[in-house]
């Protein structure tokens, strides 16, 4: 992977259990002050011994093993317990109004296909975050952008398969007994295909939901995917569409939901600025979209530290998906900061 970067990338490999330890020593000079000042956290640890989150540590269990085996290796790491960590990285489920945000833009412009996206998070970790570059034994393995104490997944990455995926965060009212959409989407970061993370989407029982931009190297198709626990809707993205954090897909109002009113206006804003895109897309314009800061209104771009959801943007994030590798760039600031291309890498190699 040829690459230029400042943003500090950490390469983890190794069986699940190790991965997660290496990534929780990573997080560790910053958890514990971080999580003092989460005011999410303080909601979350409530949870302690309900029995719906044994409910939903049994589904992982059923479903992702190693990936809930990753999760203790992090809380090891971390020197958290395992029952505090996977609480935390529950908080979709158990808050229903976590702060995690997020914009995505998908592009199709002639052969060239672009995902981009804003990372919407707690203004702690503003310069807290990094890269890391994942290989667990027998998966493509990946880059993502890491959350301290959280499995790498549900912000932004590109496999070694040439998968990309982006989240968004949906704020889902009424749980299931399931699986944690943490967990999810990290399981999507080890499919060899478009088609296997499909797969995963729609047949796994989800405890809540996200909304995932997938797209794949050497596949046509940009696919906007809302997985929630009643539903999982596809739609094929033919020119250029956006997504903030709520359902949007038709079908989605039978659904109980939190409507922020930054995700209100940030989607009313993409849907006003994407269609007076003026000639071909190029990367320019989706980043101009991204980084706007519009007069009236909560912005796409968040920077203010009395955000109404206590987000501000921490990175953003532009994917080219070519036929056989993908182009991530990383900006913060406006500035770019990390410039690879990950190239595909066949099964087995």
């Amino acid at each position: 992977m040829a690459s230029k970067q400042d943003l500090s990338l950490f390469p983890v490999g190794g069986e699940p259990y190790d991965i997660g330890y290496r990534l929780g020593e990573l997080a560790r000079p910053v958890f514990t002050e971080y999580m003092e000042q989460s005011i999410a956290w303080q909601a979350v640890r409530r949870w302690h011994g309900d029995p719906f989150v044994q409910q939903l540590r049994d589904a992982a269990q059923a479903h992702f093993p190693a990936l809930l085996a990753e999760l203790d290796g992090m809380a090891a790491g971390l020197g958290w317990s395992a029952e505090d960590l996977f609480l935390w990285n529950c908080r979709g489920e158990l808050i229903h109004n976590a702060p995690d945000g997020c914009t995505t833009l998908a592009a199709v412009a002639g052969h060239a296909r672009f995902i981009a996206h804003n990372e919407d998070g707690d203004p702690f970790l503003r310069e807290r975050c990094s890269l890391v570059e994942v290989q667990p034994a027998g998966k493509p393995g990946f880059v993502s952008f890491y959350y301290p104490g959280s499995l790498p997944g549900h912000t932004f990455a590109a496999t070694r398969a040439g998968l990309v995926q982006a989240i968004n965060n949906l704020r889902i009212r009424v749980p299931a007994a399931g699986v944690p959409r943490m967990i999810l989407a990290r399981a999507v970061l080890d499919a060899g295909s478009l088609d296997e993370a499909l797969h995963i989407l729609r047949d796994t029982p989800a405890a809540s939901g996200f909304h995932h931009t997938l797209a794949c190297a050497g596949d046509e198709r940009l696919l906007s995917v809302e997985a929630s626990a009643q539903r999982c809707s596809v739609q094929t993205v033919s020119t250029i569409a956006g997504h903030a954090n709520h359902l949007i897909h038709p079908g989605s109002e039978a659904e109980a939901q939190i409507v922020t009113d930054s995700s209100h206006d940030r989607q009313a804003r993409v849907e006003h600025l994407l269609p007076r895109l003026a000639g071909p897309i190029t990367p320019a314009a989706l980043l101009d979209v991204l980084h706007d800061r519009v007069p009236a209104g909560l912005p796409i771009y968040r920077d203010d530290p009395l955000d109404p959801d206590d987000e501000n943007t921490l990175a953003t994030a532009l994917f080219e998906i070519g036929r056989v590798d993908v182009s991530m760039k990383v900006y913060r600031q406006g500035q770019c900061a990390f410039d690879a291309v990950i190239p595909c890498v066949p099964p087995g190699v």
